[in-house]
């Protein structure tokens, strides 16, 4: 079984309810989920699979956590690793950066690990994006502030298809 850890940056809470969910739905237990504003580069090196997850902020900004945190990543060694992609934004009131910490976060491993989870656009109501790319999301996006109600779904689907992808 591959060894599954969760990092996720969270102002609100949102993002870190999120990274709870799927770390219940995975079994993934509390010691393998961090909060990166207390990670290190260490912390991401016992890891087969990756789950790095953000919320946005403003005009698209990563969450003042990752802002160090993405250094850590894009200097890291995550060859051989796979990497899932989770995030939080809103549609309305930021459609046109809706989850673009996500697409940031992507940009920053897309060469250096595999990249797994990818998900359709279908359903969701935004104008742009910068975590869509080939015309899907690069991993998971959901939307608290507008659609909590989709979200326990998203991550139900999103869970059973990295399970498919990555076996864990």
């Amino acid at each position: 079984m591959k060894k599954v850890g969760i990092f996720y940056g969270s102002s609100g809470g949102n993002t870190q309810s999120v990274a709870a969910s799927i770390a219940k739905k995975l079994g993934v237990g509390d010691l393998d989920v961090y909060d990166v504003g207390k990670a290190g580069a260490g912390d991401l090196a016992p890891y087969d699979v990756l789950l790095l997850g953000s919320s946005t902020w403003g005009l698209g900004d990563l969450q003042e956590d990752w802002e160090g945190f993405i250094r850590t990543v894009a200097l890291a060694d995550l060859s051989g690793k796979k990497v899932a992609l989770f995030g939080c934004g809103d549609s309305q009131s930021y459609a046109d950066t809706f989850c673009d910490a996500v697409g940031a976060i992507y940009k920053a491993v897309k060469d250096k690990a595999t990249v797994v989870g990818f998900t359709a656009t279908d359903g969701y109501s935004f104008e742009s994006s910068e975590a869509v790319v080939n015309g899907q999301f690069v991993g998971l996006v959901v939307d608290e502030d507008n659609e909590s109600r989709l979200t326990g779904e998203r991550i139900d689907r999103w869970v059973a298809q990295l399970k498919q992808e990555v076996e864990v």
